[in-house]
């Protein structure tokens, strides 16, 4: 699979989630199905709630750390530096 199918089955995704043919090939390669489908679908799609409710979770918490301007726009001029910022950060929202 060269580097325009991969580039052209991105823009798919990213304008049809629930395109069937991309879908189909996703699922071919293994990949399950996490975001569930529209409520208007007439067919619904199985997906894996659980593992929805961990990544809405994940994305919650990269959505509140991106709210520390430090941390959004990596201000901290080492890794170390920044890595113990997101320690901070993670830990203040933890307390919160």
């Amino acid at each position: 699979m060269g580097y325009s199918s991969i580039s052209e089955s991105l823009a798919a995704a990213a304008l049809s989630p629930s395109c069937r043919a991309l879908r189909a090939t996703l699922n071919e390669r293994g990949a399950l199905a996490v975001i569930p489908a529209k409520a208007d679908r007439t067919t619904p799609i199985p997906h894996d709630a659980e593992m929805y409710k961990w990544r809405h979770l994940v994305e919650n918490f990269f959505q509140r750390i991106k709210e520390f301007r430090r941390i959004a726009t990596r201000y901290d001029k080492t890794d170390t530096s920044f890595a113990a910022a997101n320690y901070l950060v993670g830990a203040y929202l933890a307390l919160r």
